[in-house]
């Protein structure tokens, strides 16, 4: 199993950010996850079986103000996730991409957000357990694009 949880981030406007930001983060969201990929996904199909899941965040589907740097390559990394589910799930591999539309509840941002009531953060224990939960799914109702989010979370 492979997850590529790694992220480039960045924030300001499209008239503030340099292209390097840019750059930078599409090949940490990207093109890591595409040297990843390639790298497990021969052994996968060998095997005719394993699971790469992805994780991202709201950036994924929406643009906002201030993301510039940030969330076209967030976007760009779910649709290469759904280019490379579409080619090995055939094969027996389970892509998934799991959208996190959250505050993941770590020290960080437990610090920057003091006031804020625990319902509003997602917990990584549960985030992982819904890895686990994709990782293990029945071959026959495989999800693909998975949305996580507090029941707090104003979505």
């Amino acid at each position: 199993m492979l997850i590529h949880n790694a992220v480039g981030g960045g924030w300001g406007s499209f008239l503030e950010i340099e292209p390097q930001m840019l750059d930078r983060n599409f090949l940490v969201n990207v093109v890591g996850l595409l040297y990843l990929a390639r790298e497990v996904a021969r052994d996968m199909i060998k095997a005719g079986k394993g699971t790469i899941l992805v994780t991202g965040n709201t950036s994924a589907i929406r643009g906002k103000a201030n993301f510039a740097g940030f969330a076209p390559t967030k976007a760009a990394q779910r649709i290469l996730s759904e280019s490379i589910a579409r080619d090995l799930g055939p094969r027996g591999i389970h892509v998934g991409y799991i959208l996190i539309d959250a505050v993941i509840d770590v020290p960080r941002m437990r610090e920057r957000m003091r006031d804020t009531p625990n319902d509003f953060f997602i917990r990584p224990s549960a985030i992982a357990g819904q890895l686990w939960h994709l990782h293990n799914q029945d071959r026959s109702a495989w999800s693909f694009l998975t949305e996580l989010r507090p029941f707090g979370e104003k979505w």
